[in-house]
């Protein structure tokens, strides 16, 4: 390794899948490899649907001994999933997922308690099903959370496991709504009005901030010399691949793309108006004091979906045959609640279609083309919406993620948003993690700094819009039902 230059493991735990990615990073060198990627399949046991924590966490040592020598760790995943921990520090059963059905009905009694207004004004966070709070209203009572000393986010959890230190990332905590994103702390006043006991949480720490250090036996198992560090990151996936938008200055807008779609803006403060609450909009904490105000999509979990009901299936020559479907026949809203549990994916799409007046997709190319029809109309609306809520007009819209790899979805959102379309980079999540590290060891400056070392280093590819955008509008409202 070259002098100056320094190497990070970035632990990225996706929905579907975790890899262990590896940056090398010099003052104007950034360089991305894979060491290991593993699979990340829940499962179903007679109690309900939960993540294979255990498989994961095998994941993550193989990956790390695949990885070598490494200056530090940093671990990021997927939002608002937990695991208990007893008295002793063990944990309490597999981690529930935020697709189990147990949070049906909850919102509900929630809002009985602190209205869904007040609930948005305290913490500016859209509704889901899934948040973290709803998730632990739901288990009130039970002999697990009873037995409870301490929940830990995911990407926390694994890091006490990896060094026996405990800590709550903000970024992931701002993702449970049980934080205040003014003051970027617990949100007391909700959580006592809840009964929500805000000592379960270990105690917050940021970006940047020493995480410990690698236990002895992680040593002896990945074959890594000590004392390795690991570093709170960015620790919501969501919040490393937006430090990761490859933007310069404030005229942007992005999408964060994979099984879920995260539509967008970085904003200096949270928005937190009765209509940005009506329109699903999202305020959580991103690096440096920024806010990611932002709304959720279903994304590409709808086409992940179909395709494992379709079973194997080439994806480019998929994506080829959907290019030659006529544009806008059918559309769905990619935002319905009701596409979020898994199974029969192509039926259901047809069913929403049919039931709207629309042709029904039959073939699995016209299946899809109305899945990225949707999903580009989603992001147009996301996009227009946010700069309308926020006050914040943009020029450009930038696309990272795995959806970069889709460039039939990248055009079609540069057309439907009616502005160009910035693709890459397809690992950001990785690579904001591995920013991060690499500032707080020095070798970076502040978030401009790492986002010109991506400019310089990173291929991005760009899409013009083509046409007008008045097609899609009469889509959007013909989905309205105007």
């Amino acid at each position: 390794m070259s002098a100056g230059v320094k190497s990070y493991a970035a632990v990225d735990l996706g929905a579907s899948s975790g890899r262990v990615m590896v940056g090398r990073v010099g003052s104007d060198s950034l360089e991305l490899s894979e060491a290991h990627r593993f699979p990340n399949r829940p499962v179903r046991v007679p109690e309900g649907l939960r993540w294979d924590v255990l498989g994961l966490y095998a994941g993550v040592l193989d990956g790390l001994k695949a990885a070598g020598r490494v200056d530090s760790v940093g671990i990021d995943s997927w939002a608002v999933d937990y695991g208990l921990l007893d008295a002793d520090g063990a944990l309490l059963g597999n981690p529930v997922h935020y697709r189990d059905s147990r949070t049906e009905g909850v919102a509900e009694k929630v809002w009985a308690t602190v209205p869904a207004e007040e609930l948005y004004a305290a913490t500016g966070l859209q509704y889901a099903p899934f948040n973290t709070l709803y998730q632990l209203t739901a288990a009130r009572s039970t002999a697990q959370l009873d037995r409870a000393r301490r929940l830990l986010l995911m990407p926390d959890l694994l890091t006490y496991w990896l060094t026996g230190e405990q800590g709550t990332e903000l970024t992931n905590a701002s993702t449970t709504q049980l934080i205040d994103p003014r003051t970027r702390d617990w949100a007391y006043d909700v959580a006592e009005r809840l009964g929500i006991d805000l000592g379960l949480f270990a105690p917050l720490r940021r970006p940047g901030d020493p995480a410990g250090v690698l236990r002895p036996e992680v040593l002896e198992e990945t074959g890594l010399t000590g004392p390795v560090p690991v570093t709170a990151v960015g620790s919501h996936d969501t919040a490393s691949a937006v430090a990761a938008v490859p933007a310069s200055g404030e005229r942007f807008a992005y999408i964060c793309t994979g099984t879920w779609s995260l539509a967008g803006l970085e904003l200096a403060s949270p928005v937190l108006t009765e209509e940005s609450r009506a329109a699903n909009f999202t305020n959580e904490l991103g690096l440096d004091g920024t806010v990611r105000y932002l709304r959720n999509i279903m994304g590409l979990w709808l086409l992940q979906e179909c395709e494992r009901a379709w079973g194997e299936t080439d994806l480019g020559a998929l994506l080829l045959e959907a290019s030659k479907v006529p544009a806008l026949r059918s559309v769905v809203d990619a935002g319905d609640a009701a596409f979020l549990a898994p199974g029969r994916m192509p039926e259901r799409i047809a069913e929403a279609c049919r039931a709207s007046g629309q042709p029904v997709p039959e073939s699995p190319a016209e299946v899809t083309r109305c899945i990225l029809d949707s999903l580009a109309l989603a992001h147009r609306k996301a996009v227009r919406d946010a700069q309308r809520l926020a006050g914040h007009p943009v020029d450009v819209v930038h696309v990272v993620g795995g959806g970069t790899r889709n460039a039939l979805l990248c055009q079609l959102t540069a057309d439907a948003c009616g502005l160009p379309v910035v693709a890459g980079p397809t690992e950001a999540a990785a690579l904001g993690n591995v920013l991060v590290q690499a500032r707080a060891h020095g070798l970076v400056g502040d978030l401009a700094g790492m986002r010109r070392l991506l400019v310089r280093t990173q291929p991005l590819t760009r899409y013009e819009p083509r046409g007008g955008t008045e097609r899609w509008r009469a889509a959007q409202d013909r989905l309205a039902g105007d």
